[in-house]
């Protein structure tokens, strides 16, 4: 999808003074998969700042957790279904952070995980820094044994930290980038399955959160702390 044949359908740019709850959802309670942060509503973790979006993961006891952080969502504000999603983001540094761009299926809530399909925009874990991971999950017909397709892409350079991130996604393929370079291609017939519509031709939701510990951040340096995960825009083309 050249970019002179993009049509921009939709923008966030957070460019407000507060962060727009017509579209964003803000998820509150402990993360999953071992993870170490409480999630809130707290400005000191979710802001606008200079035309920014910004996550902040702080260390400070509240409630269950000895951290906190902040998720948002799009269930049942802004779906998306095909197209180009692109996010310009600058990521956290440090050990034990895990920030992460990704999509669910709008039928989570009725049909669970894995089932709704899961496609990852952009992950990145602190202790390797130089590297960003793309990968897209999805069920076997029994909807328990669970399928991956993941890549990993060296970081190029980047004089203010900024990345931009995105997916184009058709009926045939998904394919993702950073900065312009593709470095992983999933083909959508890949999860076709006798029985049912394939999980990869129906609508998702976005989500941006900033993650700590866990399985797979691992370890968390408490040094690092405020922690903070930028997102300049949120753009969908068609």
């Amino acid at each position: 999808m050249q970019s002179q044949d993009r049509s921009l359908v939709w923008a966030e740019e957070f460019d407000g003074k507060k962060i727009d709850t017509d579209t964003w959802n803000f998820k509150k309670g402990l993360g999953h998969n071992n993870e170490k942060q409480y999630y809130t509503s707290s400005s000191k973790n979710l802001r606008i700042e200079n035309g920014l979006l910004v996550i902040e993961a702080r260390k400070e006891k509240y409630k269950e957790s000895k951290y906190t952080s902040a998720r948002i969502n799009t269930l049942g504000k802004k779906l998306f279904k095909y197209g180009r999603i692109e996010i310009r983001a600058k990521l956290p540094e440090g050990n034990g952070t895990w920030p992460a761009i990704w999509m669910l299926g709008e039928n989570r809530q009725r049909d669970g995980y894995p089932e709704c399909g899961e496609i990852d925009i952009m992950e990145h874990v602190g202790k390797s820094p130089t590297e960003i991971h793309g990968a897209i999950h999805y069920p076997e017909l029994d909807n328990k044994k669970l399928n991956s397709s993941a890549k990993t892409s060296k970081m190029p350079f980047s004089k203010d930290g900024f990345y931009t991130y995105a997916i184009e996604w058709d009926e045939k393929s998904i394919n993702y980038f950073i900065d312009e370079k593709l470095f992983h291609s999933f083909t959508i017939e890949d999860a076709e399955r006798d029985g049912r519509e394939n999980i990869f031709q129906k609508p998702f939701y976005l989500i941006i959160n900033l993650a700590l510990g866990g399985k797979w951040a691992g370890e968390i340096d408490d040094s690092i702390f405020p922690a903070r995960f930028y997102v300049d825009y949120v753009r969908y083309y068609k």
